[in-house]
């Protein structure tokens, strides 16, 4: 099995985004001197010896080796060792809300950020309990199973956003089915789920799945992110707020009525999602309440660690820079452009 032990530094390779642009603006400046001088084919054979491909490939070598220390400090690692883990905990589903109202900014830095915020503060708390994910918006989908493996619950955490859910709306029902299917119907007891919604449910049938889910053992805690104001949703693609067919803003709302009905029918409990670590550990006291069960799964205990081969890939990447010049003088160097 392979997996990044920190995936959260993969964060960094957006500073690829300002260096290039600041690349591309050193190249227009250039060409913006040269044209200052005079006449740019006459420039250029003033500098026949210098050759700009030269400068492009020491700046892409460099960019190499800025992603190859980012992916080395993330550290990817095989695993080597596998051993059967047993555990004393609850089966927990959280339902995640990933539809773009969760992109509104009522709550800092969005909605979503901060539900995954919440789950990452969670899923620390909850160390002998299986995790699963499912994330919804107009359809539902099984990220992760029932698994111990809270190291890779992070990594299916940190890879969550609106565009892995392609269909519109917010379908809580299919969520919650989904969520009801993805425990053992044998077992009676020991079984949460979490939803994390703003509530703004285009579907039908999310209360009655409360209902059945309690009839099968489920105890049901609803989260709610945002504010009853509201606020716009801004699309991320073109800068702009969601319109409506006449041309108004959309104000996406908390609908806290729907949550606090499915958390009655599922016997649970409705918060609001302001402070993380409150909300947090109000869940941890909620499960630790129910009763435990054994669990014994299969998990890898050792893993090997491969970041040494990435950065030593960098140095020789950074090496190789330096004996680049930016002058060359022959016939290749003729007509090169800046």
């Amino acid at each position: 099995m392979l997996r990044f032990q920190h995936p959260e530094y993969f964060q960094w390779l957006l500073l690829l985004i300002p260096a290039i642009a600041a690349f591309g603006y050193v190249i227009w400046w250039k060409r913006k001197a040269i044209r200052k001088w005079g006449d740019t084919r006459l420039v250029q054979q003033l500098f026949t010896d210098y050759r700009p491909v030269l400068f492009r490939w020491k700046f892409f070598l460099l960019l190499m080796a800025l992603c190859l220390v980012i992916v080395g400090a993330a550290n990817l690692q095989m695993g080597t060792h596998m051993e059967k883990v047993e555990t004393k905990g609850v089966d927990v589903m959280v339902a995640l809300d990933v539809s773009k109202s969760m992109l509104a900014q009522d709550v800092q830095p969005s909605r979503l950020q901060r539900a995954t915020q919440l789950l990452s503060r969670l899923f620390d708390q909850l160390p002998g309990d299986r995790i699963g994910l499912v994330v919804f918006a107009g359809q539902a989908y099984l990220q992760m199973p029932l698994t111990l493996d809270h190291a890779a619950a992070h990594m299916y955490l940190n890879a969550i956003t609106p565009d892995m859910v392609p269909t519109p709306g917010t379908n809580i029902a299919s969520a919650m089915e989904m969520c009801r299917q993805a425990f053992n119907t044998q077992e009676k007891t020991h079984k949460v789920i979490i939803l994390i919604t703003d509530g703004e449910d285009f579907g039908e049938g999310a209360v009655e799945q409360a209902r059945k889910a309690y009839q099968e053992g489920i105890i049901i805690h609803t989260i709610g992110v945002g504010t009853p104001a509201g606020a716009p949703i801004r699309d991320p693609e073109t800068g702009d707020y969601k319109r409506d067919e006449n041309g108004q803003i959309v104000i996406s709302r908390l609908n806290e009525t729907e949550l606090k009905q499915i958390a009655a029918e599922g016997h649970g409990s409705f918060q609001y999602l302001d402070q993380v670590s409150d909300v947090a550990r109000h869940l941890e006291n909620s499960i630790n309440q129910i009763g435990q069960k054994t669990f014994q799964e299969n998990m890898y205990t050792d893993y090997n660690s491969y970041f040494q081969y990435f950065l030593v890939l960098a140095l020789l990447v950074v090496v190789l820079e330096l004996f680049i010049p930016e002058k060359s003088k022959g016939l290749w160097a003729r007509g090169a452009s800046f």
